[in-house]
């Protein structure tokens, strides 16, 4: 089914009506998905669910956006009130009633949900704020999870899906259609899957000094190339490059001709590497310079370095949550013998007097 075009009218899929026992059953996967237990079975099991029809997807979108919203709830503690109920109802074991108590809290914080931007999704665009995650579930049944500061824009035809990536970072679980590929368009490159998951990162001239583009694969198989037009200041491989599961490829502006610029290739921690879906950031001997940068992408209260601190080689390990840069910048004081100090909204690192 095709998604939504620019330019085409559509009315915006909230206000489709969903059945509540869909709902219910969209709950489920979230609360589950969400949860320690997730492996790749689960997912397989989720996908084939979602691709039942367009309200389940539509559903599980409503859900997650929810779950997002709503984060701060202490589901685990309505977890055992609602199964509790639910079995002594039911007279059913404990696990079962565990289970659906996942989808009757999720379902329940459907109440104070907010859909944002309304607009946006009808012309098929979606954009986050700095700290914000936002999950979508596209017409084809692929899952599109954009992280903090993200702009994106979706346009799918008959031949094509494609999806344009503007600045920001997103994971994209594609639904296999062998006649009809998906695309991200990004910075003059083009990352082509069928069915796989892999991650975009893309610092904008509009957020970074340089732009980067980088890509990981977590599974199948994906081929980065060069767009049939690129601008002088594009981020594209000379040639394309065709990734395996596991391996992360990078691209950095300023080297080769209208646009082309080597590919380095690596196999990164895929775990750290989306730590960012679990509100986490994961360090493993980081220079302070380019930890402080990562944590600044989550907060509008800015860590900054005093004090030849951007140069000091100093490094972090460890992992922190993401949006907390108060806690970031006291660990990492603790850990270098620094000083913290606010200042006009900011908090600043440098050496004790």
């Amino acid at each position: 089914m095709a998604g939504p075009a620019a330019g085409t009218p559509r009315e915006p899929a909230v206000k489709q009506k969903v059945p509540r026992e869909i709902l219910a059953e969209a709950s489920v996967w979230v609360s589950r998905l969400h949860g320690p237990d997730r492996s790749a079975e689960m997912e397989r099991d989720f996908r084939a669910w979602q691709a039942r029809s367009p309200v389940h997807r539509l559903a599980f979108e409503r859900c997650t956006d929810a779950w997002i919203n709503v984060g701060k709830i202490k589901v685990a503690t309505a977890y055992d009130t609602v199964a509790a109920k639910n079995a002594a109802r039911s007279g059913g074991g404990r696990q079962g009633a565990r289970w659906w108590a996942a989808g009757a809290v999720s379902a329940g914080l459907l109440g104070v949900a907010l859909f944002v931007g309304q607009n946006w999704w009808a012309q098929g665009a979606f954009r986050t704020e700095i700290g914000e995650q936002r999950a979508v579930i596209l017409d084809d049944g692929s899952r599109m999870l954009l992280n903090t500061e993200t702009e994106v824009r979706v346009s799918f035809d008959d031949r094509q899906r494609t999806v344009n990536v503007h600045g920001g970072e997103a994971l994209f679980e594609v639904a296999r259609e062998l006649k009809r590929p998906f695309v991200v368009r990004v910075s003059g490159s083009e990352v082509v899957a069928v069915g796989t998951a892999f991650s975009v990162r893309y610092a904008s001239p509009a957020a970074s000094a340089s732009r980067e583009l980088t890509v990981t694969l977590i599974e199948g198989q994906v081929n980065v190339r060069r767009a049939a037009e690129v601008s002088a200041d594009a981020v594209a491989p000379g040639k394309a490059v065709s990734m395996r599961a596991g391996e992360r490829l990078r691209l950095g502006q300023g080297e080769g001709s209208a646009g082309a610029v080597p590919a380095r290739v690596d196999r990164p921690n895929v775990d750290q590497v989306t730590a960012w879906k679990r509100n986490e950031a994961v360090f493993d001997a980081t220079t302070l310079r380019d930890a402080v940068a990562e944590m600044n992408r989550y907060s509008r209260t800015k860590i900054v370095l005093l004090d030849g601190l951007n140069e000091s080689g100093l490094r972090v390990s460890g992992l922190y949550r993401t949006g907390d840069n108060a806690g970031f910048a006291q660990a990492v004081a603790h850990l270098h013998g620094l000083k913290v100090r606010a200042d006009g909204g900011r908090l600043e690192l440098e050496k004790p007097q």
